[in-house]
Order: structure tokens, then C-alpha cells, then sequence
């Protein structure tokens, strides 16, 4: 070995320990947010009788008395199972605005809606938007991580060893916050973390594959990124959790810096198994203004102020969740008493081991010392009020935490509202309280949009096919490259936004109709906008009829396009003439046209012209 290598080793080696150290000093500091989230699944899961002890550990908690009764009666799961329900249908379709009314910069945004429609599609974020609600509102916090994936996509090429080279696509993936260690806990926004580390488990055969270098596969702990000592297929915890453990993995750590003055692209660096994967700058121009940046975008369940990782409701319903356990088992042991009785048996009348055994079953004959007092049942009475009353109570507090109340079961909520408008006034305001979540995740979905759309701007270099469901339902294909996407504002459409469910959305198309808000000029509705109600309404089967004027603006539009090349278009007897001129005239009025290219769409504008005055003749 070579003094350069024997120096790169030992640079490679400092590498290695100092991020070792600086995970480690993350993992201590995160170590009680670690704690609540274990403790929070514990509680979704129906584990309900574990704490956290004063040593920070989550423990089982034991039983008072023998006989005492410690069932769980699990609300939580329920509730987060009904939030779950309602967040889904924030589905938001993503949209991109035009830069300005030119004609180049709405084309620009057109192509960028298409390329977020089709990621929408090949990365099936639906899925991904489930997983991830379902981490935050677990653990309060969950995390989309926005990379280029080189394998995907359609076949380019082959290597000269016979691999097949992909066009690459956008992958877009849930990660859970366990993963995610920031470099303060303090800082509430991503992209102002000086640092970010990403610990995951990985297949040590991956390792090698994605980066040529061969570790020692380890039994890790899934959550705790941590090797175990004795093998085995899964541990139980303490609290009686089970924690899956990974066999032949390895803990990969990435660590994102952002760029500053040292490093001004920023810094990437990948370790596992004590040896240097990779160690360079950030690798994508994901940032604002043409910068690096991080991967990541979070959603909170409830942003928490001066803290980067937000609270989940699980833990605001914890504390009723004991009580109301507390509650029903005290019932039930009493209700037991009551059924079961309590029997008075005079000392020595009779044998006890027998009473105790068998009981007072019913026909049973009890044979007791003469001259003594027979055993006799004792009277408890009946359950007290004050049981049932306090089960109401908590019933009522776990719906008023969680903001999710189910009418269909209580019907207090409205029993003197008799009109329609008042009963939809209390289910809007019941949703209203879920609008905090709302807003994250269409928060969160705008930045990946674009950072998505960069990353495609960054490695979509060469012409590439790109298919995806266009507005009217349809398969599109479009072609482009990176240099085409020139605008990155992401928006959320409008009807989208509005959180309604299929019954509503109707309802409100419907008002709009009577009101005559869709029809034009003449007092009709236009075949356009008929075929576009349809499908808004879920009946796009009857919207199949081609729409002539529809292909006439898209006729008129491919001629303004030809015409600003410098090319010519021919003006053809079937035209429908009145919408070319409409289209011609707002190309002119609305692009930046040099003299020569304002002179050619203006003498075609023409020919338009002179075609409706021999007809009219």
C-alpha cells in the first residue's frame, strides 16, 4: 500500500468514526421521542398495560390483585382507523402554474402538469400518502423521500456486459420517523437543519449491489438500528412488544448536509458496517433556485411549535384510553361480584375447599355442621351510576380530542336540529377540525411536486415518451426533456382542494347548473363543458362523443406552433373558422412575437377571414 492509499485509509477511517459519533449523539438525544412512539404503537396495537419507567424504558405494568381484571377495550385503533378514512380523500391533484400569460410559459406548465400526472401514477402515491398518513398520525411525524431511481423506466441500451440500461424515473417512498435523525430537535423545518441523518436497515447483499462494497451482515433491530447479540427471529420487549429482527442486514447511515462555505454543493456521506460507502456532494439540484438540497419532505399530524418532529393524536388520547380501561374492567369486576355473589360461611360449618371449588351452583346440595348457620349470599346491590356516567364522559372526550365523532352511533349532537342545512352545517364543522392535517399533507405534496419536477428538469436530458391519464380521462403521451421544464410552481387544482365527498360534489355541480354559471353566450350549455360535468360527476361513460370544437382549438393551437417555428399552416375547408380566429387572435394578443412571426400568424388570422366572408357570399 502506497502512502496516497495508506492516507486515504486513515482520511476514510476518521470519516467513518466521526459519523459514527455524530449518530450516536442523535440517537441519545432522540432516544424519549423514540419511547413515545414505541409507546404509541403499543397502545394502536391493543398493548395498553405498559409505561414508560424513570429509566426512559417502556415496561409492563403488573396487576394489584390476583383476580384483577385487565382487559382491553381498545377506542384508539378505531379512532385512527376513522381519521385514516377521512384523510383519504385529500387526494389532491397536483398542477402547475404558468410563469405568465405568454403562450411558451403555459405550454411549459402544461407539459409539467403531465409529467406530475404520470409520477402520480408510476409511483402509486396513493399508496405512498397512506402509508405515510398513517405513520404521522401514529407517531405524529412521517417523512417523503423524493430520489431518482436509474433503474426505472423503459429500456434505453445495453451495457457491453448485457445490463439494460433504464431512462430512470422519480421514486417517491413513505419513511417512517424512526429513520430520520435531524441535527437539532429544536429547528421545526427541514430545509433549516444544518444536517440530516437517515439510519436504515439494509440487506448486506444490497449494500454490495448498490455500492460494490462487501460488509458483514448483523441481526439488527428494526426500530433500534442496533446489533443484537444473541440471534434470533424476534425479541420480546420489556412492555411485551414484539421488536422483528433482521438477519444478515447492516445499519446504513446517510448523512445530508446542506451546502455552506466548506462545502458549497453540499455533502453526502454513506457508511455500514464500519467502511466508507460514499462520501461527496449532494446529488441532486432538488433545492430553490437551481441549488442541492435535501431529499426529504415532512408531514405532521400536529405541528408542535419549536420542535421538528410534530405530536400525533394517539398521545393526546393515551391518558383516556387508561381511564377508560380503568372504568370498564371496575364494571365488569363489579357486575362479577354481583352475578357470581359473595358467599358468608360460619368457620367450621362446612367444608370451604368444596364452596370454593364449585361454588353455589344451581340444585347443588350443601351439607353444613348441625347447630350452625347455614351459608347464605351476601347482598352488593347494584352497579352504581356513577359507572356508567363517567363511560359516557370519556366516550365523549375521546371523540372531542380526536375530532372525529360518529353520528350515526350518537345522535345528541343534532337531535333538535331538524333541517338539512343544519345537519350539514355539524358534519363541516366536525371536518373542520381535521383541517390542520389537511393542510399538511397538501403542504407536503406540493414540495414534492417540485422536487420531483427537478429531478427531472435535472436527468430527463434526451428525448422521452411520457404517458399519463389526461384531464378528460384519457391516455396522453407527450415528449420532452429536462430543458423543457422551465416552471416548478406547484399548485393544488381547484376542485381538489375542497374536501367534499362524492354525494357533496354533485350537489354543489348541480347548484351551479340552476344558477346557469356553465352555460354560455347563447343560454346553452357547450359540448365541452356537458363532456367535463360528466366526468366530474362519474359518469364520464356518457361523455364519449368527440368534442369537434375541443379538436379544433388543438388544431388551432399545433398552427401556432408551427407558425412561431418559422413553418406554414394551411387553412383547410373543414376549419371551424370562428374558433381559429378566436385561438389565433389570443395567441397574438397573449405571446411575446417577434415582427416576422406577428406578420405570419396575422396573414393565416387572415385567411381565416377572407374563408367566413365566401361562405357568407
Amino acid at each position: 500500500m502506497t502512502d496516497i492509499q495508506e492516507r486515504q485509509a486513515e482520511r476514510d477511517k476518521q470519516i467513518v468514526e466521526e459519523v459514527y459519533a455524530d449518530f450516536r449523539r442523535r440517537q441519545e438525544e432522540r432516544r424519549s421521542l423514540e419511547r413515545g412512539w414505541q409507546l404509541n404503537m403499543n397502545f394502536l396495537s391493543g398493548n395498553q398495560y405498559c409505561g414508560i419507567n424513570a429509566l426512559g424504558e417502556i415496561e409492563e405494568e403488573g396487576r394489584d390483585y390476583v383476580w384483577q381484571e385487565k382487559r382491553v377495550f381498545n377506542c384508539i385503533a378505531p379512532i385512527v382507523d376513522t381519521r385514516c378514512a377521512k384523510l383519504s380523500r385529500i387526494r389532491p391533484r397536483l398542477a402547475v402554474r404558468a410563469a405568465s400569460d405568454d403562450e411558451s410559459d403555459r405550454r411549459a406548465a402544461q407539459l409539467a402538469s403531465a409529467i406530475l400526472s404520470a409520477m402520480n401514477e408510476d409511483c402509486d402515491m396513493d399508496s405512498v400518502i397512506s402509508r405515510a398518513t398513517m405513520w404521522s398520525e401514529t407517531c405524529g411525524t412521517a417523512f417523503y423521500k423524493t430520489v431518482w431511481d436509474s433503474s426505472a423506466g423503459a429500456g434505453i441500451g445495453n451495457t457491453q456486459e448485457g445490463e439494460t440500461v433504464r431512462e430512470g424515473g422519480v421514486k417517491v417512498c413513505a419513511v417512517s420517523p424512526f429513520e430520520i435523525y435531524p441535527f437539532s430537535l429544536a429547528e421545526e423545518s427541514v430545509e433549516n437543519q444544518p444536517s440530516i441523518i437517515q439510519a436504515r436497515a439494509v440487506p448486506a447483499d444490497d449494500i454490495y449491489s448498490a455500492y460494490g462494497v462487501a460488509v458483514k451482515g448483523r441481526d439488527v433491530d428494526e426500530f433500534a438500528l442496533s446489533p443484537l447479540s444473541a440471534p434470533s427471529h424476534s425479541r420480546v420487549g420489556d412492555a411485551g412488544v414484539t421488536h422483528t429482527v433482521l438477519h444478515d442486514y447492516e445499519t446504513v447511515i446517510e448523512r445530508y448536509c446542506r451546502p455552506d462555505s466548506a462545502y458549497p454543493d453540499g455533502r453526502l456521506t454513506i457508511v455500514a458496517g464500519g467502511k466508507l460507502l460514499f462520501d461527496g456532494p449532494l446529488p441532486y439540484l432538488n433545492g430553490d433556485s437551481g441549488r442541492r438540497g435535501y431529499p426529504f419532505v415532512k408531514q405532521c399530524c400536529l405541528p408542535l411549535a419549536g420542535a421538528f418532529f410534530g405530536t400525533s393524536i394517539v398521545d393526546r388520547l393515551i391518558p383516556v384510553q387508561r381511564a377508560y380501561n380503568a372504568v370498564k374492567n371496575r364494571k365488569h369486576e363489579f357486575l362479577n361480584r354481583i352475578s357470581m355473589g359473595a358467599v358468608a360461611v360460619e368457620e367450621g360449618s362446612m367444608d370451604t375447599d368444596e364452596l370454593l371449588d364449585g361454588g353455589l351452583e344451581p340444585g347443588k346440595i350443601i351439607v353444613y355442621r348441625q347447630g350452625s348457620t347455614p351459608p347464605e349470599m351476601l347482598t352488593l346491590g347494584g352497579v352504581p351510576s356513577e359507572f356508567s356516567e363517567e363511560e359516557e364522559r370519556l366516550e365523549q372526550e375521546f371523540s372531542r380530542i380526536s375530532g372525529t365523532n360518529d353520528f350515526t352511533r350518537d345522535t345528541s349532537a343534532f337531535r333538535s336540529v331538524t333541517s338539512a342545512t343544519g345537519l350539514q352545517l355539524i358534519l363541516e364543522q366536525d371536518d373542520a377540525r381535521l383541517s390542520v392535517c389537511y393542510d399538511q399533507i397538501k403542504s407536503a405534496l406540493k414540495r414534492v411536486g417540485r422536487i420531483a419536477l427537478r429531478l427531472y428538469k435535472q436527468y430527463a436530458g434526451a428525448f422521452r415518451l411520457l404517458r399519463y391519464t389526461g384531464g378528460d380521462g384519457r391516455l396522453a403521451v407527450v415528449s420532452f426533456r429536462g430543458s423543457d421544464i422551465t416552471s416548478d410552481d406547484v399548485v393544488l387544482e381547484a376542485d381538489s382542494d375542497l374536501n367534499l365527498s362524492p354525494a357533496q360534489r354533485r350537489t354543489v355541480v348541480y347548484e351551479m347548473l340552476d344558477r346557469g354559471l356553465f352555460s354560455g353566450e347563447d343560454g346553452k350549455v357547450s359540448p365541452t363543458v356537458r363532456n367535463r360535468l360528466l366526468e366530474t360527476l362519474g359518469y364520464s361513460g356518457y361523455s364519449g362523443a368527440r368534442d369537434i370544437a375541443e379538436l379544433h382549438r388543438k388544431r388551432a393551437a399545433e398552427e401556432n406552433a408551427a407558425l412561431k417555428s418559422g413553418g406554414s399552416a394551411e387553412v383547410k375547408d373543414y376549419d371551424d373558422h370562428a374558433v381559429h380566429m378566436e385561438e389565433h387572435t389570443a395567441f397574438l394578443l397573449g405571446e411575446r412575437l417577434t415582427e416576422e412571426q406577428e406578420k405570419r400568424v396575422a396573414a393565416h388570422l387572415n385567411q381565416h377571414k377572407n374563408k367566413i366572408t365566401e361562405v357568407n357570399k
